[in-house]
């Protein structure tokens, strides 16, 4: 079926003449998780101190530091892996991207509070609950793009029921309440989790 040079194509011939490419939105979000890594670091304040014991007090806020920076590079890695599998997106696409954005530009701030109150059950819970956030939007990025590719794609095949995702937000679930038992618990389970991701997903490699 063809149309007059002087009407409009049908909505899904201009989508296919003009695709919305994945690169850019790829680009923006590098740009955004650089900008969460630099706030992050300023967030470690030099001390007024010119001996070892002012650094040993900031001990706490670095460990939170190094496993926030981890987690921020994870995101990036496999983020990039899937946008690349991706042969093209679309606005729902976009805004789920955002919304995962927008739970990890909370990062410098949970990881701030937990390191300076280490030893409290809320700044603990609080940088699980934005943790369990930020990979439920990375799932939900995820099964956006899937449902825009088809469930018989190579994108899906390749991802397949996504067991280390799924594990992962039951381990920050977990991670949450153990913040009221003991910060360490909590603590261990954040780290089992960024270990576990710390390869890059091979599934989309």
């Amino acid at each position: 079926m063809t149309h007059s040079p002087t009407e409009p194509a049908p909505p899904e011939t201009r989508e296919k003449e003009n695709p919305i490419e994945a690169n850019r939105l790829e680009a923006f979000s590098d740009g955004v998780l650089a900008i969460i890594i630099t706030i992050m670091v300023l967030e470690i304040k030099a001390p007024h101190e010119p001996d070892l014991s002012a650094l040993c007090a900031l001990v706490p806020t670095f460990l939170g530091y190094a496993l926030s920076f981890a987690n921020v590079g994870i995101y990036w890695n496999n983020h990039h892996h899937l946008l690349r599998r991706a042969k093209h997106i679309d606005g729902r696409v976009m805004w789920a991207n955002l919304n995962l954005l927008f739970w990890l530009s909370l990062f410098p701030f949970v990881t701030s509070w937990m390191g300076e109150h280490y030893e409290d059950a809320w700044p603990t819970a609080c940088y699980g609950i934005i943790l369990l956030l930020a990979a439920l939007s990375y799932s939900t990025l995820q099964a956006t793009i899937l449902r825009l590719h088809g469930k018989d794609s190579a994108l899906a095949r390749s991802l397949g029921r996504d067991f280390k995702g799924k594990l992962s937000i039951l381990l920050y679930i977990c991670a949450i309440g153990l913040a009221f038992v003991n910060h360490w618990l909590s603590d261990g389970l954040f780290l089992i989790v960024a270990i576990m991701w710390f390869i890059p997903d091979r599934r989309l490699q």
